[in-house]
């Protein structure tokens, strides 16, 4: 027997037991790549409300205010 056969299943519990181990790495594949994702949507969040902020804080320095940039569409 070749090392490539030991790991082919030869009967139907080894298949099973095949299965559900190759699922589960699947699954936990696809968690860690949302957790991921999740992880990269919450910085860009965070990112941007840093940016709304200095973007506010710079209008203020000009002496803008939001609410006339706004209305104004600037």
């Amino acid at each position: 027997m070749s090392s490539e056969d030991k790991d082919i299943p030869q009967n139907t519990q080894e298949l099973t037991t095949f299965v559900q181990n190759l699922l589960q790495q699947m699954q936990q594949r696809f968690q860690d790549m949302s957790d991921a994702i999740i992880q990269r949507i919450d910085d860009m969040g965070s990112r941007i409300d840093e940016l709304e902020k200095s973007i506010g804080d710079l209008m203020l320095q000009a002496g803008i205010e939001e609410s006339t940039a706004i209305t104004d569409g600037t």
